[in-house]
Order: C-alpha cells, then structure tokens, then sequence
C-alpha cells in the first residue's frame, strides 16, 4: 500500500503567543522533526504540508533540507483544522492508496507508532493513535460549571494524530461534511459520521500535542534524550537520512 502524508501545519499559535511551526526545539523547528520522521520511511511516497501561506516559502525550504529524498508539496492552510486538511487532500497523488493526518504540534511521533497504525486500515476501517484516559472525567455545564455526570473512564481514550485511512474514504468524509456542514476538530470523527469504522492504536512512546509554554521544555527533554540513544524510529537533527527507495 502506497502512502501520502498530510502534516497540518497552519494556525496562529494563541495559546504560546506566537505561530507554533518553526519555533526551534531540540535543534530544529519544531515541524521538522515530524517531516523528518516521515521522510525517512519508505513506506511513505509523498508528504503535503498545508501551513499559513506566509510561511509557505520557509517551510518548503525546510523539506528541501529535511525532506530531499521524498516528494513533498505545499498548500495554503483554511481557518480550521478540517480547512486546512481538506486542501491538503486535494494535493494527494491519485496513486496513493491510503493517507495519514498529522498535527505538526506533535513532534514526538516515531515511525514505530506510525506503521501500527498503518497496519489497521483497509476497506471500511481506519485507525487513529490515542492513549486511555487515566484521570477521571467530569461531565459540566458550560455556563455555571456544575457536575452533571462522572463519566466511566474505561471506556474513554484521548485522540492523537497520526490518522489514518483510505485516501477515497477521508476524501468522501470531508467532502460529505463541506455538504452537510459538519464541523469537527479531527478526521476520526468525520470517518465515523460517514460510517467508517475506527479503531484506536495505543503509542509505545510520549506523542503529546505542544500547546502551551510548559509543553516546549517537557518536549525538548524528551527528544535530547532520544538523541542520546538514536534508533531508527527517532531520528535526531544530526542523523543523516537514510536514502529512501520508494517505488
């Protein structure tokens, strides 16, 4: 199965004050090290990046440096996420079989992570990553803040990106959603609404979303601490790419 990447890399960055896509962490804009992870497998024929369009011309010099075995394509971000993930579609190779959605803002993705996801999909099925919830989740009235239920946490798993599902079936989900006006904040739940089936596949390793100031130095650890031991799943800025032999 041939795969396209799409890394959704636009948006205003509100909650740090400032755009999120090259702040640096670790030694490389915070967006490299997902294009990076995903250049470097071959089961991976193509990466579109959808970003502000005033960034276009600095990301793609980015994927030049990062990404130069991998063809990679550009396209200007929407004012949502499902925005920005629809035109990003729109600039997937036909002969991809099966797409993959990631947040730029998740720089900790290894490739282990990404190909058990991968495993998941066929006909009628997708796959997304997500963890189990370990705190107890209170159901709440927005307005005065009162409890109206204690939900089972048994049942409830915290969605994280990479998505993944048949090119045709995420394009018929978003196009059914610009139809009917659904507005959702992943591609998960536009697969379910168009009644493809979706199954949850546990990270190995830390894939957390960097939203606010905290989050840059706990990721920052991180990743220097895995480029004390790089393996081939998580490469570090100075772990030269393997060439890719992509049919």
């Amino acid at each position: 199965m041939k795969w396209a990447t799409v890394i959704v890399a636009a948006g205003r960055g509100a909650r740090l004050g400032r755009p999120k896509q090259f702040l640096e962490i670790a030694g490389l804009p915070m967006v490299g090290w997902s294009i990076q992870t995903f250049a470097a497998m071959n089961e991976i024929a193509e990466i579109v990046i959808a970003t502000e369009p005033e960034l276009i011309e600095a990301m793609r010099e980015l994927a030049r440096r990062l990404a130069a075995e991998c063809p990679v394509r550009l396209v200007g971000g929407g004012a949502l996420r499902q925005d920005s993930v629809f035109a990003g579609l729109r600039e997937v190779s036909s002969d991809c079989d099966a797409v993959l959605v990631h947040d730029g803002a998740r720089p900790l993705v290894c490739a282990t992570d990404v190909r058990a996801g991968m495993r998941q999909v066929r006909t009628g099925r997708a796959a997304l990553l997500a963890a189990p919830v370990i705190d107890t989740i209170k159901s709440v009235e927005p307005q005065s803040r009162r409890v109206t239920a204690t939900l089972d946490r048994r049942s409830l798993w915290a969605a994280q990106t990479p998505q993944f599902a048949l090119t045709g079936e995420l394009r018929v989900a978003h196009e059914r959603a610009r139809r009917d006006g659904w507005t959702v904040t992943d591609d998960a739940a536009l697969l379910e609404r168009a009644g493809v089936e979706v199954v949850v596949v546990p990270p190995t390793s830390e894939n957390f979303k960097v939203t606010f100031p905290a989050d840059i130095a706990r990721a920052e650890a991180i990743l220097e601490t895995r480029r004390a031991s790089p393996s081939d799943d998580i490469l570090s800025p100075s772990t030269p790419l393997r060439p890719a032999q992509r049919r």
